[in-house]
């Protein structure tokens, strides 16, 4: 004790710190290669070898080889959610339309049967005015999950109504994108080279739990005017609209809504020469349900 006070007086204090440090890393080293020398080089499955990395054991990726011959006998193998088929039908819009000199009444929905990965989709949307469907839209697909919030469609969409009817083939994609947004796009194709996009969009904003509103847009372009149903070429419509609804219960909820739909080019003139006009303003009540 006497030595350390005349080191410590002399101010030498650094050079036992240094020395005490390589001491206690000696120790450790030396305790490190100890342990290792004691258990050897141990594989996993409780065999050793001398040198060389461990090889895992087969039995390792047989998943029968720690069942000792068991199954599950009498009792029915348990399928996951991704093995069962599921039906689904979704009324987005029922509603009553009114404008400033008609109204009418407007479906949109979609219904899918099928698994998670696969699975048939039908979509179908329209317009009903005075007891007859004056133009309609539907689509009978094969949806394929191709990420985690999206799908890739395929199939066939039909257009009737009072103008004659065309058949399309039908590529696209349904999801969500980032920041919640619903996206549904796709891409048709028919004869005489024919094209068409069409892209819609909504989002839902909650004010609380129940009461819900919803932003939607969608527009319709076409690569080629088709006179007997009164379209013209490049943009044909636009529609941008809001719609608030309550939740009664999760799977049917009233709503009032209102939207502006707009008319261009060749689709704007065709409207206007029948006499009716391009652009309006519609009042929407109506019914979203699901089951």
């Amino acid at each position: 004790m006497k030595r350390l006070a005349k080191v410590l007086n002399k101010g030498h204090i650094g050079m036992v710190g240094v020395v005490f440090l390589a001491a206690a890393g000696w120790s450790a080293a030396w305790a490190q290669d100890d342990m290792q020398a004691a258990m050897g080089d141990m594989n996993m499955d409780g065999t050793s070898t001398v040198h060389g990395p461990a090889s895992a054991s087969p039995a390792v990726r047989d998943p029968h080889a720690y069942a000792d011959g068991y199954d599950f006998g009498p009792i029915p193998r348990p399928h996951f959610a991704d093995e069962r088929s599921f039906t689904s039908l979704l009324m987005d819009r029922l509603e009553w339309v009114h404008t400033s000199d008609a109204n009418s009444t407007a479906y949109d929905l979609q219904a899918w049967y099928g698994r998670d990965y696969n699975h048939a989709v039908i979509k179908a949307e329209g317009d009903v005015d005075s007891g007859k469907l004056q133009e309609a839209r539907t689509e009978l697909l094969w949806g394929h999950a191709v990420a985690s919030f999206w799908d890739m469609q395929l199939g066939m969409r039909y257009d009737s109504g009072v103008d004659p009817g065309r058949g399309w083939l039908t590529f696209g994609f349904q999801g969500t994108a980032p920041y919640w947004f619903e996206i549904d796009a796709a891409a048709y194709v028919r004869n005489s080279g024919h094209s068409a996009l069409r892209v819609s969009a909504d989002y839902e904003l909650l004010f609380t739990q129940r009461l819900i509103l919803q932003p939607r847009f969608e527009a319709n372009l076409y690569g080629k005017e088709d006179a007997a149903r009164a379209l013209g070429a490049g943009l044909s419509d636009l529609t941008v609209g809001m719609r608030l609804r309550y939740e009664i219960r999760r799977e049917f909820a009233p709503y009032v809504g209102i939207e502006w739909v707009g008319q261009f080019g060749g689709t704007a003139d065709y409207a206007r020469a029948a006499g009716y006009p391009a652009k309006e303003t519609r009042y929407v009540a109506g019914l979203r349900f699901w089951f």
